[in-house]
């Protein structure tokens, strides 16, 4: 499936570090203090990384859980920011649940694998043909460089058009060339 222009350089800023960071410390700057970036980004998946260091750490020498979530969160939203990039109309996106479960301590660099992508991308062209909102839910599941499972965690993300003009079918379709009935 090609991808509009839009998110085409939507994907290119996201899998810059440098456009990625400047775009972190604009809206996300708690990710940026920490140290969570995109590590990369396409339509069918999103890896996302934290750093283990004084910015992201907890009392105990490992990464605070927040840092993780922060991390966790970005590997699934930038799925569905790259999908509403593409549908080209606004919409609005919230979490609405949240699931996570911790198993090793996160001591070295974590990284956070979402491949929800194809599921991102049908919900947010549904919510555009309908109007309605539509609910998926994502998991990412956050591992050291060595492969060991630090944690797993599933959003459920609610996405909707922000107005109802975007479920209309696109003009010059077959719905919008039909002529009004003429009144006499």
């Amino acid at each position: 499936m090609p991808l509009s222009p839009a998110a085409i350089t939507f994907l290119g800023r996201a899998n810059s570090r440098w456009l990625f960071g400047l775009f972190s410390l604009w809206k996300l700057p708690s990710a940026w203090f920490a140290g969570v970036h995109v590590r990369s980004l396409t339509p069918a998946r999103c890896v996302t990384a934290v750093p283990y260091g004084w910015r992201s750490q907890n009392p105990f020498s490992s990464i605070y859980f927040a840092a993780q979530a922060m991390a966790a969160e970005l590997s699934t939203g930038a799925l569905v920011m790259l999908a509403i990039e593409d549908a080209g109309v606004p919409f609005s996106m919230l979490i609405v649940d949240l699931h996570a479960t911790f198993g090793k301590k996160a001591v070295a660099l974590a990284e956070f694998t979402c491949e929800g992508g194809d599921a991102v991308f049908s919900a947010v062209a549904e919510a555009r043909r309908t109007g309605e909102p539509q609910v998926i839910t994502l998991e990412t599941v956050g591992r050291m460089s060595d492969g060991t499972e630090v944690s797993r965690f599933r959003f459920t993300w609610s996405m909707k058009a922000r107005n109802r003009a975007a479920a209309l079918p696109a003009p010059n379709t077959p719905a919008n060339l039909e002529t009004p009935a003429q009144t006499g």
